[in-house]
């Protein structure tokens, strides 16, 4: 059995990742949504975690804006959770955002989603704020967090 791969989306990947949104988030992103940012949005950069047998496993997206890589999604399918996933899509997108010389990694994430809190304190990630009220359907706040990336210099 070969293992999960993670690589760029593809087009045929949005029906998966759909299915993954509304078993994840009570606000998911529409199909439409989704193909429009991989198609369209010149900043947006997304990552899936792809099983040849079982298909996407997990996904992440993030938006580069300047030198900022902010977060939007960051996802693992329920079934496939505590397999280390999240932490590898997630990995992943951080060596993207490094890979092109971004110099602050950004996101938001429920006060109340603790899981995902610890992964992102272990990937170097400070929590540096609050957006107060900011998830319309239970208007939860958002905690803000974010990485700064430091690059030697060349000489």
């Amino acid at each position: 059995m070969a293992e999960p791969f993670i690589r760029p989306i593809a087009e045929g990947d949005v029906s998966q990742i759909h299915e993954i949104e509304k078993a994840c988030f009570a606000m998911p992103w529409s199909e439409e949504s989704i193909l429009h940012d991989i198609r369209e949005n010149v900043v947006a950069r997304w990552l899936v975690l792809d099983d040849a047998e079982a298909g996407v496993l997990a996904y992440a997206g993030m938006w580069f804006v300047l030198d900022e890589a902010h977060v939007c999604n960051v996802a693992v399918h329920p079934d496939h959770r505590g397999k280390g996933y999240g932490r590898a899509i997630f990995t992943a997108l951080i060596e993207l955002a490094q890979e092109n010389s971004m110099s602050l990694m950004t996101l938001e994430v429920r006060r109340s989603n603790d899981v995902a809190q610890a992964l992102y304190h272990s990937c170097g990630f400070l929590d540096v704020g609050y957006r107060k009220r900011y998830y319309e359907d239970n208007h939860e706040d958002a905690l803000i967090m974010y990485r700064e990336f430091t690059y030697e210099q060349e000489e």
